[in-house]
């Protein structure tokens, strides 16, 4: 297949709004793949590398040649095998290599197929084809049900081999996969709820247990053989002894847990979460990382104990197992208590430090990688009136708006800025639907001052709400710190820039 039709695809799913819609064309796309396509196809489609990171960004990506004037010549399979080998270029002169590369690539493109190019190595490919639509879609392709492709996600973990098993082998192919001690497994996931109450409402007899602001790790143990992954399920084994040692220290042969690694403080509270980030991404001195900023490990799921699959088994039977056999890495948690007990459980997690909590029914099996199957997170919400300093240029369906704002607060000291100005937190193209993305871009327009091909800056007259979980430290922005999951909440037109939320504010509530 041309990579001209998975950009037409790609497009194509931007275009319309439905589920079913976005399925059906993806559907119709995959059946067109071979079988050495299908993989980096629906990598491609979800918006992401098949090899994750190539060590391409922006910068790379500024001066790159015109387009092809001839028809479409790329092929998927050529366009992946080039991706691999910019990846692995290293050492001495990669760079200028990276680049070399990277333009001999996009000298063959065509206009549509550097625009997805573009979008796919910089992460703004905005067409909808996430992992859960992908699979509807997965299913349509070959008759298979939905279920079946499911489970064998959750077991395998990796949606583009299943595809690839499914559109080869088909049910037979599915019915191989089994839970495998040493195979990473697709993490189950919470969706966020309104507040406790519906979370209450919605999971039924529950457990309410802390919602900690760590790095997801799932732990799997064979004997003296221990395998930690993160969420994305990626190898840190070597990076988190702690999780290691904790592992190795419980009464089983065979395990494979859920849980976090957190950095805590003497007194138990939580260290900010880039902290534990930053840890755990630290591949240099492991002993001195450890001796800096000591990890602990949290379980709250048990997948798999001494040759005992639990992971179809309710929730609490799971609860129950992990108790038993790690009670001091235990999650702390609430089993079946009143709503009443479950809100002052929820406060005196707060006053602790963390993030809030997760209610999950005491009946759900273990559905790996799927939000709202049974698990809720609930979460103070935070708001603030911010101002646009710029917008940039959508990609895909948001093509010909602007789309990423550059939000700013007030500074009215001058301590960071010009005194009277207003300092950027960060971006956010999150929450916005197609009438205010329409809106948003006229309004914007009128009010440039400048701009660049990606960015328009505009004199800071607009007020917007902006909803976000958390603050926190970002050298990156000239105030220090930054929103965490900002999304926008709505425009104050009935606000005056000089009304909006100060930088002052903004470390208020950032926890260090």
């Amino acid at each position: 297949m041309l990579l001209a039709d998975i950009a037409a695809t790609g497009r194509d799913v931007a275009a319309v709004s439905s589920r079913k819609a976005k399925v059906e064309r993806l559907a119709a796309c995959l059946k067109q793949l071979s079988d050495d396509e299908v993989v980096p196809g629906v990598a491609w489609l979800c918006g992401e590398l098949r090899q994750r990171q190539i060590g391409v960004g922006w910068a790379a990506l500024r001066d790159l040649p015109d387009v092809a004037a001839e028809d479409p010549t790329l092929t998927v399979t050529a366009v992946d095998a080039t991706f691999a080998e910019i990846g692995a270029l290293a050492g001495p002169g990669s760079q200028a290599a990276r680049r070399a590369a990277l333009a001999a690539l996009f000298a063959r493109a065509t206009g549509p197929e550097q625009a997805f190019l573009r979008a796919l190595l910089v992460g703004e490919v905005r067409q909808g084809a996430l992992a859960g639509v992908m699979a509807d879609a997965v299913a349509a392709a070959t008759g298979l049900p939905l279920t079946a492709l499911r489970r064998a996600v959750l077991l395998r973990g990796d949606l583009r081999v299943v595809a690839e098993t499914a559109l080869r082998d088909g049910a037979e192919g599915l019915a191989a996969f089994r839970l495998q001690v040493g195979r990473p497994l697709a993490p189950m996931l919470a969706q966020p709820a309104e507040d406790l109450a519906d979370a209450l409402t919605r999971s039924g007899p529950a457990a309410v247990e802390e919602k900690l602001d760590g790095a997801r790790v799932q732990v799997h143990r064979d004997g003296s053989d221990v395998l930690v992954v993160t969420r994305s399920l990626d190898d840190i084994t070597a990076r988190v002894p702690e999780v290691v040692e904790a592992a190795l220290a419980l009464p089983v042969r065979t395990a494979v847990l859920d849980g976090e690694a957190i950095a805590l403080r003497p007194d138990g509270r939580p260290q900010p979460f880039q902290v534990t980030a930053s840890r755990v991404g630290s591949r240099a001195d492991v002993a001195k990382a450890r001796a800096a900023t000591p990890l602990s490990a949290v379980l709250f799921d048990a997948l798999h104990l001494d040759g005992q699959d639990l992971l179809d088994g309710p929730a609490a039977d799971r609860f129950a197992a992990l108790s038993a056999v790690a009670p001091a890495e235990s999650i702390v948690r609430r089993v079946a208590v009143p709503e009443e007990d479950a809100a002052e459980f929820l406060a005196a997690t707060l006053r602790r430090g963390h993030e809030g909590v997760v209610v999950k029914s005491l009946a759900s099996p273990y559905a790996a990688g799927r939000r709202g199957g049974g698990w809720w997170k609930v979460k103070p919400r935070h708001t603030l009136d911010l101002v646009v300093l710029a917008a940039e240029w959508g990609h895909g369906r948001r093509r010909g708006w602007l789309s990423n704002l550059h939000l700013g607060a007030r500074d009215p000291s001058g301590l960071v800025g010009d005194a009277g100005g207003f300092v950027m937190l960060g971006k956010t193209f999150k929450g916005m639907t197609d009438a205010m993305l329409k809106w948003q871009t006229e309004f914007l327009l009128e009010r440039a001052v400048s701009r660049d091909a990606y960015t328009v800056y505009v004199r800071p007259e607009l007020v917007v709400e902006i909803a976000f979980d958390g603050v926190q430290t970002s050298p990156r922005y000239p105030g220090g710190v930054t929103l965490r999951f900002a999304r926008v909440k709505g425009y104050r037109t009935d606000k005056r820039v000089d009304e909006t939320d100060t930088l002052e504010a903004v470390r208020a509530l950032h926890v260090s």
